[in-house]
């Protein structure tokens, strides 16, 4: 066994030789010396030295030589799993020398150090030069992902794709490219964008499409995106708009009637605008228009059948052969029914026969009518029936301004709240009628034009205003009761229905409140003071042994300053009276 020598080192360290080197000659001692000493001065703290990997222990680490008098071991926590199985003994890898020696004498590497170094070193040359950079998404962490690159780099969630992204789990484990947007080597910082990159590659790719498509060409896409107004399709990494009126010739309430995402379709360039990179594509035109191919035969006037395509609020769509449709607008349903919810009337798929009311071919417009089937009944209601006649008919509506009063199915008259009653009040109609009631009433007035026929009922009897100068004569005593107490005056209502006016102005004279005098629903008689057949107008008195004096109360605006002057001069009149009975009571 060769005998161990101790020597101090050039080092301040002891060095232990092997016996057999100190028998070499003297000369070739000196030379491997030197050569061991131009190794170690070459060798420094810090530096990134390649090294060959003599042993690998896959719990323990890899034992590595850096042509040094001893080999350095690097621990098994430095390696990831992908990293420690692509290695194998004698490979070169780049190592870290953190130190020569430690207090145990032993050499101290890193690879973990020397991959950030040179991970360190690439990416400020990828940033400086803008140049994507690839790496493996380790982990998520919160607002985004943690992307392997050399050293961690943070992936923000906003940066991950070109749409927004809600499952960050998708991306763990795969390789990701992206732009550098931010190092800072201090605190060891590297953010990157994936967005960034897909992007450019996108306006690359959009560049590439735009240059091979052409207007007629006929391709194939994959639905991306469904809006109101169309579909977008990606065709080879380009978006196209396929706009509503050019997915078929009929008619779609909403383009997922034809279409949903994910779908391949085929579609024509009908444009390119690649000032504005824009395609506009086209599906109907992949086939021919239907609407040349129209039998001639239908032409405006003709009667033609079809199928309920829809329904919507403005009218019918019903389909007369694949891809052409005409429209039944609401108004052309019926002439006498006020339609106003077409589902009541139709079903989508229902035949239905209607009349061509106009149709542009070129334009691809077509009206329907399904009430010009039958003729317009108000045509035969002037010949039919005459201003003043009496009718009978059914109520078939009540409103607030009037009743509808059935002559002949489907037209209707109306009778206004005010012909309903010469003497009546009358709040709402429905209080006095009921839906379905037969009653009678004259015509007032016939507008065929505009489908209006007006009804009177109170002109079935004579206006009793009419007759009050005969019947109600100034003086006359009348029964009445009161019906109303206002601040003028109180209404009596008498047995031919009209209504007088007992004035307050008599109760103010006495010195009291009208409704101290007279209470609604006292029947009683009343003398008649005044009367007027051109204003409708009866003044009452509740004084029965009264001389007439107010009638001008509610006479003609001509007498009103008569009136008024009589007013004033009343409570003089009854002091003189007084006096003269006081005068007689002395005697």
């Amino acid at each position: 066994m060769a005998k161990e020598i101790i020597r101090p080192s050039q080092f301040g360290r002891v060095d232990i030789l092997d016996q057999d080197f100190l028998e070499l000659p003297e000369e070739q001692i000196k030379e491997l010396d030197a050569l061991y000493d131009s190794t170690i001065s070459q060798l420094r703290p810090g530096q990134l030295v390649q090294g060959t990997i003599l042993s690998i222990t896959p719990s323990e680490g890899i034992l590595v030589d850096i042509a040094y008098k001893s080999h350095g071991f690097i621990p098994r926590y430095e390696f990831s799993d992908h990293e420690l199985k692509g290695f194998k003994v004698g490979d070169v890898i780049d190592v870290f020398l953190d130190e020569l020696e430690n207090i145990e004498g032993n050499i101290v590497l890193s690879y973990e150090k020397a991959k950030s170094q040179k991970a360190w070193e690439r990416i400020t040359k990828l940033f400086e030069e803008e140049t994507p950079v690839e790496g493996i998404v380790t982990h998520t962490v919160k607002g985004g992902l943690s992307v392997d690159i050399g050293i961690p780099a943070f992936l923000p969630g906003s940066q991950v794709d070109l749409q927004r992204v809600t499952d960050f789990e998708q991306f763990v484990n795969k390789s990701v490219t992206g732009y550098i947007l931010k190092i800072n080597k201090k605190r060891g910082n590297v953010i990157i964008s994936r967005r960034k990159y897909l992007s450019e590659q996108r306006i690359e790719s959009r560049q590439a499409i735009l240059d091979k498509l052409a207007e007629g060409n006929i391709i194939q896409g994959i639905v991306k995106n469904i809006t109101n107004y169309g579909v977008f399709i990606d065709v080879g990494g380009v978006d196209g708009l396929l706009h509503i009126t050019d997915m078929t010739w009929g008619r779609i309430s909403h383009p997922s009637e034809i279409v949903n995402i994910n779908d391949k379709v085929n579609v024509k360039v009908l444009s390119i605008d690649k000032e504005n990179n824009k395609i506009s594509l086209g599906m109907k035109q992949l086939s021919d228009n239907p609407w040349t191919s129209l039998d001639e035969k239908i032409v405006i006037g003709s009667k033609i059948k079809g199928k309920v395509s829809s329904i919507t609020d403005y009218g019918l769509f019903i389909e007369i052969q694949r891809g052409v449709e005409g429209l039944v607008h609401i108004s052309e349903v019926s002439w006498t029914d006020r339609v106003n919810d077409l589902s009541k009337y139709f079903k989508v798929g229902q035949e239905v026969e209607a009349v061509v009311v106009s149709l542009d071919r070129e334009n691809r417009r077509m009206s329907l009518s399904v009430k010009q089937l039958d003729q317009d009944p108000w045509k035969s209601i002037g010949e039919k029936y005459k201003v003043g006649e009496r009718i009978k008919g059914k109520i078939t509506n009540i409103t607030d301004f009037g009743i509808f009063i059935q002559l002949i199915p489907g037209v209707d008259g109306l009778a206004h709240v005010s012909d309903l009653s010469w003497t009546e009040h009358i709040d709402h109609p429905g209080h006095v009628y009921k839906k379905e009631q037969e009653i009678d009433a004259v015509i007032l007035s016939i507008d065929a034009e505009n489908k209006k026929v007006s009804l009177g009922i109170k002109q079935l009897t004579q206006d009793p205003w009419e007759l009050i100068e005969t019947q109600y004569p100034v003086g006359t005593i009348v029964d009445g009761e009161v019906t109303k107490i206002t601040n003028f005056g109180a209404f009596v209502k008498l047995p031919t229905g009209i209504e007088g006016l007992v004035h307050v102005s008599k109760a103010e004279q006495e010195g009291k409140k009208l409704e101290d005098v007279l209470k609604i629903g006292e029947k009683r008689q009343f003398k008649v003071v005044s009367q007027s057949k051109e204003d409708r107008k009866l003044g009452l008195s509740y004084d029965l042994e009264e001389e007439v004096k107010l009638k001008e109360v509610v006479a003609k605006p001509k007498v009103k300053k008569e009136a008024k002057k009589a007013k004033e001069e009343a409570p003089k009149a009854k002091s003189l009276m007084q006096l003269e009975l006081e005068k007689l009571k002395n005697k």
